[in-house]
């Protein structure tokens, strides 16, 4: 499905390093999960990629949320909606994955 993503990744294709991401391999990830990278999903992502290199932890999906709706001024519910439709399978499992955050432990993702 397109060329091998040049980072190291664990059993659940996590990266390993996020100092390793950028955009072809945040592409590549999403590829994997058959998602194509519109202009919608950038803010998020990059969002997920400042607060982590502020924080040196995986923002809360609750975190993204208050993004949406500060900066972009959606309505709370709009932005979650918004959140799960652009990951339709989840915030751990896509949009952590595809932002090259390591795989969060349990944590509330709601």
């Amino acid at each position: 499905m397109g060329r091998e993503i040049p980072a190291e990744r664990d059993m659940e294709g996590y990266l390993v390093d996020p100092e390793a991401w950028d955009d072809e391999i945040a592409r590549q990830l999403a590829a994997e999960e058959r998602l194509e990278l519109t202009d919608g999903y950038w803010p998020i992502l990059n969002f997920m990629r400042d607060y982590w290199r502020e924080h040196q932890v995986t923002p809360d999906v609750r975190h993204v949320v208050g993004f949406l709706t500060s900066h972009l001024g959606m309505d709370k519910k709009v932005a979650k909606d918004q959140l799960f439709e652009l990951f339709p399978y989840g915030y751990v499992q896509q949009a952590c994955k595809i932002a090259g955050m390591i795989k969060p432990r349990a944590w509330s993702t709601g």
